[in-house]
């Protein structure tokens, strides 16, 4: 058998490429370097078995998606022919560092012979290798101190919180499985996540501060590196609340702005909050109209606000001039002011023509104190739906304008104010100014002023300004009669009064002419007391304080509890009256929080307390400078003029204070004399009132209305009102006069002086003057004045005569000419009895030295056989009576005489006794003859 030659081999045999998977996942462990493929790394090559073409020669790695792996890693072929690899990192990882890498390999065969010539490469297979942590570091805190505070007897879920952190970064090993406390023995627990709690309630007054240490461990069991100490403080127990509450607040008169909350503050026991808003209010609804304001009548104060002059009052107080109210129920009030009651039936006052024709034109202001539903009314939920229906006419006026008649109507309805103005009731249309207010129906008092100046209206309620909605009524209205008339309190109907108003009214007044201005307005409204602010620079940052127009109301609003409580501390009461009402003011605090945890949010219970209003100094008012007796001729009383009564009248007002004195130790009363302000002073004569034919008072009417004074000049008193100062009063009462007729034959008149102010709150004292006017002796004698001083004296000493009955004579009434002449003898027969009693007493003090002088010559004995004593015969006033005016003057002599021989016998002078007696057995002697 021959052997052929074997074929020779083809070196470019190297057909196909290398085969490997597309993706591989691979593992490290941090610091080392060997990566474990899944699947392992293989490359297969179609060329196998051949030499060199079907084997593995390398691996090359490129660059993954970051750009770095092939820098870090590396390939190797651990068997050509079964093409194994082996994948490694060049330096150990960190997977702190970078937990993950990619990159991508390619596989290369052996080519075509040793040299590798014509080698062919694989694809790109993609190879992701996560690095595995190793528990290479310690737990470590993120604090070494924890510090809390918690009140005392409470439990908590959670008091402070540990936290610990692991650098390694997987999550086996960064991770903090759980926490110690390494303290034995302490009241505290601690959870997985760190959070600390008490196990029992703490008692500061056991142990005020608790320090403990606590370690925490990573899921792989390494302990921390450091443990860290926690320290908490217990702290009595905080009941959440505003602290240094003061109840009861008192206020002196005269003190300005006072603190009302000098020491509060708000503790919130370290709640959260992120809002923080206090209302405080004054309850002063009970005092006058809702607060302290003048008191002083609605036309004094008027003109203390600078009002023009002008106004008409509507409901002037009852009097004979104004006795349209006289039927109008009155109820008390603490102010000066008189407040008129309404029932929406009868209670109605119908002002006099003669008031409403000075009161034309469409521009006017007309002014009024209201109260809806107010004592003895009904509450508006007690009324049927009828009732509530109808409109409350408050005023209703036609009035004539030249040759045509206007109407208005002012009227309330629910919580609606509307005035029906019709300009002209023949052609125009009327139109209605409206306005809701919630001030119509709160029941409380409040001040309206209507400035009309058609067609424009300005509403102002308690000082601020209400824009009105018009409306131009074109229905059916029933045309007021053409007459002038003004109805308060309801408005006319067909048969009876319409739309009667409920309620309370005062001070309405209405003034012609120009509209009143704005801040005289806010004047007449504005209370001299209520709640202020101390000090708004001093506000921290997002604080706000607002108070209503009353100053009943202050509200403060802010988010940091610090300016918060300074804030309040800053809120006052003021009370500009020198003479504020004294008495009870309620306090409420409410106060509304939010915190971030709504349902943990505090809720704080309103605080309820009172300020006081001391009662303040009295006002001493003092009159003088007049004497108790005015003697003039009564020729000067009976001139033009007459005679002044107070030429030289003081009005002085002083305050009396206690004073400490330091030198004794003890308190006296200090007396300041003060400038002040009067409203009025009244002048009466006392005893019958004056007699206008034969008598009147005067007063200086240019000062009066040049001071804008207001005066009752009547025959019972005069009465000057209107608040002003101490000198004009003087200046007004100086110029009261008084004059006779030359008919008058009085000879005394006694006049009572008396000032007040506040409305008769305060008085001074009561000056009486007499005076006494002297008439010569012609006029005495001239027989009409003998019958009228003959009249006069009986009417004076008619009470003198007692048990004894005389005919009661009028100043008016006619004597009897028989009378009269009998009266006159007997004034004359008394004239001569006075010249003879006269001789008689000096022919007496004659014998009496001649007496004396035989005393001394030593006649010591008393001789009584002479003494004769002769009763006089007419006992009785009745068998007298036309000699009653001589009789009664003997009567008066007896009654002296029976006196002074009372004196003598109880006279310890013995050596006189004898004189004595001598001297009255001789006066009546004389008077024995003279019967």
């Amino acid at each position: 058998m021959s052997l052929l030659p074997l074929p020779l081999l083809d070196i470019r045999s190297n057909k196909h490429k290398p085969w490997i998977e597309t993706e591989y996942q691979g593992i490290v462990m941090e610091n080392d370097n060997t990566v474990l493929l899944n699947p392992p790394l293989f490359a297969l090559d179609k060329d196998a078995p051949l030499h060199y073409a079907g084997e593995i020669c390398g691996f090359r790695v490129h660059n993954g998606p970051s750009g770095s792996g092939s820098v870090q890693f590396e390939a190797v072929v651990l068997d050509r022919s079964t093409g194994e690899g082996l994948v490694r990192s060049k330096e150990p990882l960190d997977c702190e560092s970078q937990r993950e890498h990619s990159f991508t390999i390619q596989a290369y065969d052996c080519g075509e012979g040793p040299d590798g010539v014509n080698s062919k490469k694989s694809h790109k297979a993609t190879v992701h290798v996560r690095v595995n942590d190793v528990n290479e570091f310690s737990p470590v805190f993120v604090e070494r101190r924890y510090e809390a505070s918690v009140p005392e007897g409470r439990l908590f879920d959670r008091i402070v919180r540990a936290e610990a952190l692991d650098a390694d970064c997987s999550p086996q090993y960064s991770q903090i499985c759980f926490y110690d406390i390494i303290t034995p023995n302490v009241p505290f627990a601690i959870d997985n996540d760190g959070n600390i709690k008490n196990t029992e309630p703490l008692d500061s007054k056991r142990q005020h501060v608790h320090t403990f240490w606590v370690t925490a461990f990573d899921c792989g069991k390494n302990r921390a590196q450091a443990d860290a100490q926690v320290v908490v403080t217990v702290k009595p127990s905080c009941r959440p609340g505003w602290m240094g509450w003061t109840k009861r607040v008192e206020y002196t008169p005269g003190s300005g702005s006072i603190p009302l909350f000098p020491s509060l503050h708000l503790e919130t026991c370290e709640e959260t909050v992120w809002n923080i808003q206090a209302t405080v209010e004054l309850q002063t609804g009970h005092i006058g109209k809702g607060c302290d304001r003048d008191s002083y009548s609605d036309r004094s104060v008027r003109r203390l606000c600078g009002a023009v002059r002008g106004e008409v009052d509507l409901l002037p107080p009852p009097s004979p001039a104004a006795n349209w109210t006289s039927a109008l129920p009155t109820l008390p009030s603490s102010d000066s002011s008189l407040v008129f009651s309404f029932n929406g039936s009868n209670h109605v006052a119908v002002v006099p023509d003669t008031v409403v024709t000075g009161l034309s034109g469409d521009h006017f202001t007309l002014q009024l104190w209201m109260r809806r539903w107010g004592t003895n009314v009904q509450p508006a939920a007690a009324q049927s739906k009828t009732s509530r229906k109808e409109e409350e006419t408050i005023v209703c006026s036609t009035v004539k304008n030249d040759d045509s008649f206007s109407h208005y109507s002012l009227s309330v309805h629910g919580c609606r104010l509307s005035l029906f103005y019709w300009p002209d009731v023949s052609a125009a249309r009327p139109v209605k100014f409206l306005w809701k207010l919630e001030q119509v129906c709160d029941s409380e008092w409040h001040h309206l002023s209507l400035s009309v100046q058609f067609p424009s209206v300005t509403l102002y309620v308690d000082g601020v300004t209400f824009d009105p909605a018009l409306i131009h009524d074109n229905g059916a209205l029933p045309n007021p009669a053409p007459r002038q008339r003004m109805f308060i309190g309801a408005c006319w109907g067909e048969m009876k009064y319409a739309g009667g108003y409920h309620g309370l009214l005062s001070g309405v007044t209405v003034r012609p002419g120009s509209v009143e201005p704005h801040s005289v307005v806010e004047c007449l409204y504005a209370c001299r007391e209520g709640l202020d602010f101390g000090d708004l620079e001093t506000l921290g940052s997002g604080m706000k304080v607002h108070v209503n127009p009353s100053q009943s109301v202050l509200v403060l609003e802010g988010d940091d509890i610090e300016s918060f409580n300074r804030a309040v501390q800053q809120v006052t009461y003021r009370n500009s009256l020198r003479f504020a009402t004294p008495g009870v003011r309620p306090l409420k605090l409410t106060t509304s929080l939010r915190c971030f945890s709504e349902e943990s949010c505090l809720s704080l219970k309103p605080l309820e307390g009172y300020l006081v209003v001391l009662q303040p100094d009295a006002p001493q008012i003092s009159l003088s400078g007049v004497g108790p007796h005015l003697a003039r001729p009564a020729p000067e009383f009976e001139a033009t003029r007459g005679v002044a009564l107070f030429p030289e009248l003081r009005i002085v007002c002083s305050l009396t204070h206690a004073v400490n004195t330091a030198a004794q130790g003890m308190e006296a009363l200090m007396s300041d004399a003060v400038a002040h302000t009067l409203d009025g002073c009244e002048v009466q004569p006392l005893g019958e009132e004056l007699d206008l034919e034969r008598e009147e008072l005067l007063v200086d009417m240019d000062v009066v209305r040049e001071r804008g004074l207001d005066i009752i000049n009547t025959t019972a008193y005069i009465a000057i009102t209107g608040a002003e100062s101490i000198s004009v009063y003087e200046d007004v009462l100086r110029s009261v006069r008084y004059r006779l007729s030359g008919s008058s034959s009085r000879f005394e008149r006694r006049f009572r002086l008396s000032c007040s102010e506040m409305n008769g709150r305060y008085t001074s004292n009561e000056l009486t003057l007499e005076v006494n006017f002297l008439h010569s002796l012609d006029s005495m004698y001239h027989p009409s004045h003998l019958m009228a001083s003959q009249q006069q004296f009986l009417h004076q000493h008619a009470g003198e005569l007692g048990g004894h009955a005389l005919p009661s004579l009028h100043r008016n009434s006619v004597v009897p000419g028989a009378a009269t002449i009998i009266i006159m003898v007997c004034v004359a027969f008394l004239v001569i009895m006075v010249i003879l009693g006269i001789y008689r007493i000096r022919s007496i003090h004659r014998r009496s030295e001649e007496a004396r002088q035989a005393a001394k010559e030593g006649s010591g004995q008393w001789d009584d056989s002479a003494l004769t004593i002769i009763v006089n015969p007419m006992e009785s006033y009745e068998s007298r009576l036309g000699m009653s005016a001589d009789t009664a003057g003997d009567g008066e002599e007896e009654e002296e005489e029976e006196e002074e021989e009372e004196d003598v016998a109880e006279s310890p002078d013995n050596a006189n006794d004898d004189q004595r007696i001598i001297f009255k057995k001789e006066v009546r002697d004389g008077n024995a003859r003279r019967y």
